[in-house]
């Protein structure tokens, strides 16, 4: 056994760690939520992790996004983002796609994954995403943060939930977010995306776990 993954063990086991490494998972955005995201399923041993994002970094990251650095500055996040991940686990299996999520090229990305991260940033893709799992077939973990709240819940086939948190004609803006908040929120989708994987129990599905970090409020919602 690699010994990176030796203090996996005992929360996991040596047959579950073997099973991750079998898995493959998307993350869709690679900014806040999706860098940390990233980062936390490598070092847990997943065996391969797709990584979709066209945008780039700017100087706006800086305050919250991992793999943002200012000698990266206006280069690709999803690039940058498997860069990182190499550094961690050279010779890992991930691929780094610099291109949005769209109509056209969502069932082509998504397809052949055991579980997706939801690490976008706004209404329109997030829906493109359900409808897309959703006919693929594929469990996917809903993640969003704003100032000090986040919410998480998990989605599997059948469940629509993001069609009943946001209308279609939603709008997203461009909320301020502190550094430690999309950190809190990925640490929770990661851990949902684990217990997808090796079937655990306790799944947030027809959940919504409401997070306030300043009140230190925590609040689980049911569908």
């Amino acid at each position: 056994m690699d010994e990176r993954f030796t203090r996996n063990l005992g929360a996991i086991t040596q047959t579950e760690q073997g099973l991750l490494a079998t898995k493959r998972a998307a993350i869709i955005g690679c900014g806040g939520l999706g860098g940390f995201a990233a980062e936390f399923l490598a070092r847990a041993g997943l065996g391969h992790i797709s990584l979709v994002d066209g945008d780039v970094f700017t100087a706006a990251n800086l305050n919250r996004q991992l793999n943002c650095l200012e000698n990266n500055l206006g280069k690709s996040k999803a690039l940058e983002t498997k860069e990182r991940l190499h550094a961690i686990r050279p010779g890992m299996s991930a691929e780094a796609y610099d291109t949005f999520l769209t109509e056209e090229n969502a069932v082509g990305l998504l397809r052949g994954h055991d579980v997706i991260i939801d690490a976008l940033d706004n209404i329109k893709t997030r829906l493109l995403l359900e409808k897309t799992a959703d006919a693929l077939k594929i469990p996917f973990v809903h993640g969003a943060v704003e100032g000090w709240n986040a919410q998480v819940c998990t989605v599997f086939p059948g469940d629509f939930i993001l069609s009943k948190l946001y209308p279609p004609d939603s709008e997203g803006g461009s909320p301020g977010v502190l550094s430690f908040t999309p950190a809190f929120c990925a640490s929770i989708q990661a851990a949902e995306a684990l217990k997808i994987l090796l079937c655990k129990d306790n799944i947030l599905r027809n959940k919504l776990l409401m997070a306030d970090l300043k009140k230190h409020s925590f609040e689980i919602i049911d569908f």
